[in-house]
């Protein structure tokens, strides 16, 4: 397919390749020059704020983990809760 540089360095993108790709408009792209050629790299920005929530959620999950008690059987475990699997 054959495209034009229009003014303010603008491209048309063929249609064909917008809807195999399902590109919309405010789509983010990284363009890089790589041996004479332009590439496209479609990419997700996400806010600042929900980096540092997501950050954040990881890390209590992390220590949730850590603090959790490894049993080493099912008996084991309901005994820890307090449930006596023998009478039940």
């Amino acid at each position: 397919m054959l495209a034009e540089i229009r003014g303010r360095s603008q491209i048309t993108i063929p249609a064909d390749i917008i809807k195999k790709l399902g590109i919309t408009e405010g789509d983010k792209f990284e363009i890089m020059e790589k041996d004479g050629g332009i590439f496209f790299c479609p990419v997700v920005v996400y806010p600042k704020e929900k980096m540092e929530r997501l950050a954040q959620l990881i890390k209590s999950s992390k220590e949730e983990v850590e603090q959790q008690t490894a049993f080493d059987s099912a008996e084991d475990m309901f005994r820890d809760m307090g449930i006596d699997i023998d009478n039940v």
